[in-house]
């Protein structure tokens, strides 16, 4: 086991996995923001304990362990106290998370321009007086001069076009919490261990186009029995928008204006709306300033795309 890279923000911290203990049948589930990392913990957490009537709610069974709104000792010791298969969550790439062969690290893509309107939602969702109290009272506020927070953010432009390409052209550096280049580093990690027996990459556009399939796919790669059709049908974006209290991440430090809006719509093309003809290729061009044209057609458009 090495330790990898050290991937930091006012949000998450990889140094919180240094000297994590892994069991050999962990399940990391490493994603970029608002790629559908709740959807695939609800799919581990259904082929884990084979109902739809989970034992706590999923942010209690699916710990964010690089999270910063409570502290590390906390999450490590509910961790270690869980009996059952864990399935870990994650925003870190897979370049700075502790490297165990014994351990299943699955990720999830999605077209950025999704993405990028899916964070808008996000944003607009989230008290962020409220995230930064939790977020002292957990780990502190030494660090942030140092990550470059003097004050609260400034406010959002109003125009939703502004808002998109400050998405994908305001956060390239690796250290962002969102943003076009951190997206495509993130997929990258894995998409360069692609081949390896413990690193499974998905796709949001495959999960919405054959979530059975799908489902069984991850059952395979995990060594878990295949779902039955309740199972899927619990795994449907409509069943689990309506159980949002329960499903929604950070329940136990809740800073949401509304758990039932984290879920919004789960959109798929409604970028067409707000990108003409020319604001597409200014997007392609700075997709393809960031991957190659392999990564890049994956990261649009999946496997079976």
């Amino acid at each position: 086991m090495t330790e990898g890279k050290r991937y930091r923000t006012f949000v998450f911290d990889s140094a919180r996995w240094d000297g994590f203990g892994f069991r050999p049948d962990d399940i990391v589930i490493s994603t970029p923001p608002k790629c559908g990392t709740t959807w695939m913990q609800m799919l581990c957490a259904l082929l884990i304990f084979r109902t739809h009537e989970l034992p706590a709610p999923l942010a209690q069974l699916s710990p964010w362990l690089d999270m910063q709104t409570r502290p590390v000792s906390d999450v490590l010791r509910d961790l270690e106290d869980q009996r059952h298969r864990r399935f870990i969550k994650s925003h870190v790439p897979l370049d700075g998370l502790p490297n165990d062969p014994r351990v299943s690290y699955v990720c999830v893509a999605r077209d950025p321009r999704d993405v990028a309107l899916s964070w808008d939602n996000h944003m607009a969702n989230i008290d962020l007086e409220r995230f930064m109290g939790t977020r002292i009272s957990a780990v502190g506020a030494d660090d942030l001069e140092e990550l470059g927070i003097t004050g609260p953010p400034p406010a959002p432009p109003a125009d939703p076009l502004e808002r998109f390409w400050h998405w994908v052209d305001g956060a390239s550096a690796e250290n962002e919490v969102a943003g076009l280049g951190s997206l495509v580093n993130h997929i990258a990690t894995f998409w360069e261990r692609r081949g390896e027996p413990n690193v499974h990459l998905f796709h949001y556009s495959d999960l919405r186009a054959d979530l059975p399939g799908q489902m069984r796919r991850l059952a395979e790669c995990l060594g878990l029995d295949p779902p039955t059709d309740e199972l899927v049908q619990a795994a449907g974006f409509a069943a689990m928008k309506e159980r949002a209290d329960e499903l929604v991440p950070n329940s136990d430090t809740p800073f949401w204006r509304s758990n039932s809006a984290f879920f919004d719509r789960a959109r798929a093309g409604a970028w067409k709306e707000l990108l003409d003809e020319g604001g597409q290729r200014r997007f392609d061009d700075a997709l393809a300033e960031l991957a190659p044209p392999d990564l890049a057609s994956f990261i649009l458009r999946g496997w079976l795309g």
